[in-house]
């Protein structure tokens, strides 16, 4: 049994401990005000680029050529060369946040080292370089910092690449907020454009009205002048939604942590209370057995 000073400074300890997740768990909370604020002043505007491009998309002709659109058919998918923008945090202390991300990653992609990497998050740069996977770029502060230059920045890298056909299509992987804490990692088609691919069958919704667009001076320069925003601001969307939840996700660690140093806090101080009253049993029947031994 361990003795009352051992306890003493393992209750010291664990309180030290809380400490510091208590003040994490502080600095969480006030960081995910911030990013739900964020993110409610992002949504607008990532749902108007998802229905400005699908809007665009009914009206362009079927026959349009352009880089965007091509869906490569005549390339098997399973050969198709891919990239994958993975979006982890850069540090580590939320729960399964991380953990989640990479998972969801590898199950995803069939042969990690085969596809390009683009990886926003020091955990997630140094997870693949640690096994020995190239990382064809990596992004500081994008994690911490969402911002449209960060996003224009990863958008402008992987546009070169698929432009230059060095990559056949174009994936991010993040995590989003599904209800006010619960967070659900998704991977969303970037690249070539998700509406073109039934373009030639769309049926329009009953609600909306069919209208007539004048594209100027074609359908196809349209798109390459719209398509770099758009790409840009659905990355910023990402960057949003992880930001907000890698912060949820710490917010409730840190969270289970105060109160399981509590319980430690108590469960130690039951045997601290145990192991005194001990003592004092033991040097009482010392003195009893003193005393019988000295009136014989």
């Amino acid at each position: 049994m361990p003795s009352l000073k051992e306890i003493r400074e393992r209750v010291d300890s664990v309180q030290e401990t809380r400490k510091i997740t208590n003040a994490m768990y502080m600095i969480s909370s006030n960081k995910l005000r911030q990013a739900k604020k964020m993110l409610a002043e992002t949504e607008p505007y990532f749902y108007a680029t998802l229905a400005e491009l699908q809007r665009l998309m009914r009206h362009i002709p079927a026959d349009t050529e352009n880089v965007y659109l091509n869906t490569y058919d005549e390339i098997a998918p399973e050969d198709r060369r891919k990239g994958y923008i993975v979006i982890t945090d850069d540090k580590g202390l939320a729960g399964a946040y991380n953990h989640n991300v990479l998972t969801f990653a590898e199950s995803k992609i069939p042969e990690p080292g085969t596809e390009l990497f683009y990886v926003v998050g020091e955990v997630g740069r140094q997870y693949f370089r640690n096994r020995g996977i190239w990382i064809d770029g990596d992004f500081q502060y994008a994690a911490q910092k969402p911002t449209i230059p960060l996003a224009r920045s990863i958008a402008s890298r992987l546009l070169d690449h698929y432009e230059a056909r060095e990559l056949e299509e174009v994936y991010i992987i993040y995590t989003a907020m599904k209800g006010a804490l619960a967070t659900e990692v998704r991977m969303d088609r970037l690249l070539p454009l998700q509406a073109s691919l039934d373009r030639r069958t769309y049926d329009l919704p009953e609600d909306i009205h069919e209208e007539t667009l004048l594209m100027d001076p074609s359908p196809s320069a349209v798109l390459d002048n719209i398509v770099q925003p758009c790409v840009s601001g659905l990355i910023y969307g990402a960057l949003v939604e992880s930001f907000c939840s890698a912060q949820n996700s710490r917010m409730l660690a840190m969270d289970a942590a105060n109160k399981n140093a509590a319980e430690i806090v108590k469960d130690l101080q039951r045997t601290y209370n145990r192991t005194r009253q001990a003592e004092i049993t033991q040097e009482i029947t010392e003195v009893v057995g003193g005393a019988k031994k000295r009136r014989a």
